[in-house]
């Protein structure tokens, strides 16, 4: 098998692009000219072998092989900080545990990398994860027996009770399928999802959240299907039996039978998904909980 050559500085530009969506957005973020971030993605590709992105007129999306890629990216610069940060200094040997809140939606989309670096960081301090309801996490925390959670914090209702520190916000976009008619729509408005058929996510995090979303119409939305099942959801709207409205942070550009989604922006500014940590107020925190803490806000993205 061929030694891959692949560079530090690559990878930078890869994370950069795939987060901004966009080579010139990608290349604004690091700084550097579009046409040396673009040669640095060709060079990848022809490196692994596989294609990263699908190019299209508004930017690029990350391919399945993207995705993968892209998270094993993140890994090797979490290593490198780890690295940087621990020279000269020994192993931190500090012992304890923190019991960690945690819903579905953050242990399916945002917990395992961040988990993954802190056992790394901190190989001594058990972290005892509890997932529930985002309103029982709530009651956990209150009643003391959550040290933190890692939730949605946007539609938090213990407000009076519970602090918390916003670390993603993710955009709402219009999930369709490319075969669908407002695929092709620039400057795709509200009013023209108004008759669609529309398939609902009945997972508690999200359900308030979209159902508010969809208050904005003059009529309730024509509902064709309700799953709780994300991957339903996917399948559904690839095969173009709906359409739907979700985070960014739970989007990817196929269903689990390959069928492409499409995900587009709308005029209306939409309401936020907000991922934090968050516990209750005027806690003092024990030295677990505080690493925890720290670790979460260097892992911010």
């Amino acid at each position: 098998m061929a030694e891959m050559n692949i560079t530090f500085r690559q990878i930078r530009y890869f994370i950069a692009v795939a987060e901004a969506r966009s080579v010139s957005g990608g290349s604004s973020a690091v700084g550097i000219s579009q046409s040396a971030v673009t040669d640095a993605i060709r060079t990848l590709e022809a490196e692994t072998g596989v294609m990263l992105f699908h190019r299209h007129a508004k930017g690029v999306t990350l391919t399945r092989e993207g995705h993968q890629f892209l998270r094993h990216a993140r890994s090797i610069i979490d290593a490198i900080a780890d690295m940087q940060g621990g020279v000269g200094r020994e192993q931190d040997l500090t012992a304890g545990s923190v019991r960690v809140g945690v819903t579905p939606v953050v242990t399916g989309y945002f917990l395992s990398d961040l988990l993954s670096r802190f056992r790394r960081l901190f190989p001594r301090i058990e972290v005892q994860l509890v997932e529930e309801r985002r309103d029982y996490i709530e009651h956990l925390l209150i009643n003391g027996e959550l040290d933190l959670a890692v939730l949605m914090v946007s539609n938090l209702e213990e407000r009076s009770a519970i602090d918390h520190e916003v670390l993603l916000r993710s955009e709402c976009r219009a999930w369709v399928a490319p075969s669908h008619p407002l695929s092709d729509v620039d400057g795709l408005s509200l009013a023209d999802l108004e008759n669609e058929p529309v398939i609902a996510l009945t997972l508690d995090e999200l359900e308030g959240l979209i159902d508010g979303i969809w208050s904005k119409f003059d009529h309730p939305p024509r509902v064709a299907y309700r799953t709780s099942s994300m991957e339903g959801v996917r399948s559904l709207v690839g095969t173009g039996a709906g359409i739907t409205l979700l985070p960014d942070l739970v989007y990817r550009p196929w269903s689990l039978e390959g069928d492409r989604i499409i995900a587009k922006r709308t005029r209306e500014s939409l309401p936020t998904v907000d991922i934090g940590i968050a516990w209750r107020r005027l806690t003092r925190h024990s030295e677990a909980a505080t690493l925890f803490m720290e670790t979460v806000h260097e892992h911010r993205r």
